[in-house]
């Protein structure tokens, strides 16, 4: 049995090193830490997979083995529902509708694509939108699920310093910065400045003005 310990992105797949090609749903190719049994390639080649943590394979990308050769992935055709539109503003509703049912879709120029939900069907045919079953390829948009980190970054720096023996009497500020990386990750950084400042300047200059 061959061992997967990587993944190479379809944009750094090489022809020439692939071995074998491997067709997976959308569901096979969504791999979880800890679930990841051995796969079989379309060539019969059986495939461990002995990845270090949860991730997503697109159509195109590839499985590398321990070798170095590669088994490319392909997306298999699933059974799912084509939304049309006269117009992006009703299939733009239809999306949003998609998205507050927490209905995974996949987002195209000029049609969205969802499962099989018979309750949104109508739901999306209610808006003005044309809805046929039809069997492709189905790579929905991941982003909740799958965000650009996928991690929950919480920063809090408290700097109690700045401690200056000057006597003008500064109350101590707080400072909160929320920053949302331009990464889409919403990262939420909590920045905690303290800084007392006790100022004591004591100027006796002996001069006495009556």
């Amino acid at each position: 049995m061959s061992r997967a310990t990587a993944i190479t992105r379809r944009a750094a797949v090489k022809a020439d090193r692939v071995v074998d090609t491997i067709t997976l749903d959308h569901r096979a190719r969504d791999l979880q830490a800890g679930d990841q049994g051995p796969l079989r390639a379309d060539g019969g080649l059986s495939v461990e997979l002995t990845l270090s943590g949860a991730t997503l394979l697109n159509d195109g990308d590839a499985l590398k083995l321990e070798d170095g050769s590669l088994v490319q992935v392909r997306a298999a055709a699933e059974r799912v529902l084509e939304v049309r539109a006269e117009n992006p503003v009703r299939l733009l509703r239809a999306a949003l509708l998609a998205g507050g049912a927490h209905a995974l879709a996949q987002a195209e120029a000029d049609a969205l694509y969802i499962l099989p939900d018979g309750a949104l069907a109508e739901a999306i045919r209610g808006l003005g939108c044309a809805v046929t079953p039809v069997e492709r390829p189905f790579s929905p948009d991941r982003a909740a699920a799958h965000d650009c980190c996928g991690h929950d970054h919480g920063h809090h720096h408290d700097h109690g310093h700045h401690g200056h023996a000057h006597d003008h009497a500064h109350d101590a500020h707080e400072h909160k910065h929320e920053h949302g990386h331009g990464c889409g990750c919403g990262h939420d950084h909590h920045h905690d400045h303290d800084h007392g400042h006790d100022h004591k300047h004591d100027h006796h200059h002996g001069h006495a003005h009556k």
